[in-house]
């Protein structure tokens, strides 16, 4: 199992428990927030204040273009695309993450500080920045740390680890809460289905049966569209 099936199979473990840009290169891509503006603008159940507050951080700009031209690179390589589906960077995940550093400022020092830590460790091994250093040097950087101890406390680990395990974790929420992410997926919510009573070899092997009257009632699928109507005893009619 590849990387990205092992996080599908994750996401949906998770799912199941607790029931869009051009180009990949970061000149291609201009983080206006317009995505995440227009989905919570119709977005059913926003309160007024919500609105108001979703417009203002909107309005804001939190990474500069170095910064966020890093991030487009950052999140295709923790989540790069596939055969059928595109890449974080395609699923409009940096501007997700510009988004939440200013609806939660605590991520703002975390995520500033390690991108400037990518560049400074890229500088010193490769004399280049993140960006511009080739696939194999920026896998190079990531795996220092990609890896965490896990027997060492997150709060206890290096910053530079805690600032990747965070975006790692904003880039997975990012992209599996968009619409590709979601197909990615192939999680369809809660749907309507048809219901045809128990199968025939379950009811035969408890001895049971239904009344042809009752399987013309209740299982007929042709009447799923008709309200019941039930006599004064509460005996149902049709």
């Amino acid at each position: 199992m590849d990387r990205r099936k092992s996080i599908k199979s994750i996401i949906l473990g998770g799912v199941a428990g607790g029931l869009a840009l051009n180009g990949c290169k970061p000149e291609n891509v201009e983080p206006t927030g317009e995505n995440i503006a227009l989905a919570a603008e119709n977005h059913f159940g926003r309160t007024p204040e919500e609105k108001e507050l979703i417009e203002k951080l909107n309005a804001e700009q939190f990474l500069h273009p170095h910064e966020l031209a890093t991030l487009n690179v950052l999140v295709a390589l923790i989540l790069p695309a596939n055969e059928s589906y595109g890449s974080a960077l395609d699923a409009g995940v940096p501007d997700f993450i510009e988004f939440m550093t200013k609806d939660y400022p605590k991520f703002q020092t975390p995520i500033r500080g390690g991108l400037m830590w990518l560049d400074h460790k890229s500088n010193t091994d490769f004399s280049v920045e993140f960006i511009a250093a080739t696939p194999e040097q920026q896998k190079i950087v990531l795996d220092a740390i990609a890896y965490p101890d896990v027997e060492v406390p997150e709060n206890e680990r290096p910053l530079e680890v805690q600032f990747f395990s965070l975006i790692r974790n904003l880039t997975l929420t990012g992209y599996y809460t968009s619409k590709m992410g979601i197909k990615d997926l192939g999680y369809v919510g809660n749907s309507p289905n048809v219901w045809d009573g128990v199968p025939e070899d379950i009811l035969k092997q408890h001895g049971m049966a239904y009344e042809e009257e009752w399987l013309a009632k209740c299982v007929d699928q042709s009447k799923r569209n008709t309200k019941a109507a039930w006599d004064e005893k509460g005996n149902l009619l049709t």
